[in-house]
């Protein structure tokens, strides 16, 4: 018992510590390695209240695709800080306005959730035997049948964010060729072909 509750705490510290780090570094490589840090602490986490598939799901997929894919991106797209830190004051209000609206979300739904009075007839609520029902399995039916149109919501938020990604790295560089089809399809002969009569012995000049 002694052991379990010293790694909850170093896991939880250590979690914490990498999770401010992710926010308040400066460079974003290192923010993505203090995320994946974060995630290992997690999955530690999710071990420690026995359950080992999430953590399994929690490393396989988020540290090893999701941030993995992070660094790649962000070293790809060599992001200029300065640029980026120049409207910082300018959407600040707005960060702290939305950041606001957030918190008092997760209050108001913590605190529907402590003065319900059906939260105690759950939390009393007969658990089945650990032998019963798997894991995965238990994980599977509370998911997929009380959760499943929060589970489509967060599929629709991630689907935001990934478009509201694009956009914000979508830069128009000057002096780069791209194809456009619509004029390429539009284009008329005489825009393209050119006939020069030549005289003969004379060449074209």
């Amino acid at each position: 018992m002694i052991i379990a509750t010293l790694a909850f705490y170093l896991f939880a510290i250590v979690a914490v510590i990498s999770a401010l780090n992710v926010i308040f570094q400066r460079n974003p490589v290192h923010s993505v390695l203090w995320l994946i840090l974060t995630f290992f602490n997690a999955a530690g986490l999710f071990v420690l209240l026995g359950a080992e598939f999430v953590a399994m799901i929690l490393v396989v997929v988020y540290v090893g695709a999701v941030a993995v894919l992070f660094l790649f991106v962000v070293m790809m797209l060599d992001i200029n800080i300065t640029m980026i830190r120049e409207g910082f004051l300018k959407y600040l209000w707005v960060g702290a306005s939305i950041g606001l609206i957030l918190l008092i979300e997760l209050a108001v739904v913590f605190g529907g959730w402590v003065m319900s009075p059906e939260s105690e007839g759950l939390r009393g609520a007969p658990a089945p035997a650990p032998g019963a029902v798997s894991n995965t399995e238990a994980l599977g039916l509370l998911l997929y049948t009380d959760y499943a149109y929060v589970f489509q919501a967060a599929g629709l938020v991630l689907l935001v964010a990934m478009v509201g990604a694009i956009v914000l790295t979508l830069r128009r560089r000057p002096g780069v060729r791209k194809q456009k089809i619509s004029e390429q399809v539009n284009r008329r002969v005489a825009d393209t072909l050119e006939i020069v009569k030549v005289e003969t012995g004379k060449g074209a000049s």
